[in-house]
């Protein structure tokens, strides 16, 4: 019966729970208010657990008893750190590699890895150094980054944009790249294909761009100065960061 009460959930697990719950909270409704795939119910389940794990790893290697045959030796943190390289399957889901090339979700998978670090920490103690963990990484992504991406360096305020347009002549194809280059447009990355206009036997040229540039964020401004272009037919375009 002793022994029944005393693998029973105590005060200072119950505490540990709680914050480690606590403070995932704050990352998953930041990737929640993103529209990104991990969100409070993830995060939550992520860091408890972790901090649960640790609680076991701990708690197991200094409460196993003794015995005068055998010589136990046992790592505290052993499932911790198998908790580090678990995650990383999760934080691989999150990960996406679009048609356009462009790698989206490193970020999220980032928060998957820092929700298990903060059911580490809580886990083995460290409330306060959790809790700062937070603070700067939330800071950093809230505060530091929009304020680098309006008041920094040129190649860090700019957006990349993959850009599709339709040509009507194929002599205008280098007057529309003169006329990126000319609004300090960076051209990271072309590709040009025939299309077959349906309405007679013209040929429409086809180039599909990925850009670097600074707009705003509705992209209207740029998006009427390349309708503005007569030689221009149709215009798809999204920001890929």
């Amino acid at each position: 019966m002793e022994t029944l009460f005393g693998n029973m959930i105590t005060y200072e697990v119950g505490i540990k729970l709680v914050i480690a719950a606590t403070l995932s909270l704050v990352i998953g409704i930041e990737r929640e208010l993103k529209k990104k795939p991990v969100g409070l119910k993830t995060s939550l389940v992520i860091a408890t657990f972790s901090c649960l794990l640790t609680i076991i790893s701990i708690e197991t290697a200094y409460s196993t008893p003794p015995r005068s045959e055998i010589n136990i030796t046992m790592d505290p943190l052993r499932l911790a750190a198998q908790i580090v390289s678990g995650i990383g399957f999760l934080g691989a889901g999150v990960i996406l590699r679009r048609g356009n090339d462009s790698i989206s979700g490193l970020t999220t998978a980032a928060m998957i890895w820092g929700a298990a670090g903060i059911g580490i920490a809580v886990g083995a103690g460290f409330y306060m150094d959790a809790t700062l963990a937070v603070i700067i990484i939330v800071f950093g992504i809230e505060v530091l980054s929009p304020f680098l991406m309006k008041i920094g360096p040129k190649r860090i305020r700019m957006r990349e944009i993959s850009l599709k347009v339709q040509i009507n002549n194929d002599e205008r194809s280098e007057s529309f790249l003169e006329f990126l280059k000319e609004n300090n447009i960076i051209i990271e990355n072309i590709r040009i294909q025939d299309v077959p206009n349906k309405n007679n036997n013209n040929v429409f040229h086809e180039l599909d761009l990925r850009l670097s540039l600074i707009v705003s964020d509705n992209l209207l401004s740029f998006y009427r100065s390349l309708r503005a272009l007569p030689y221009i037919e149709k215009i798809e375009m999204e920001i890929l960061n």
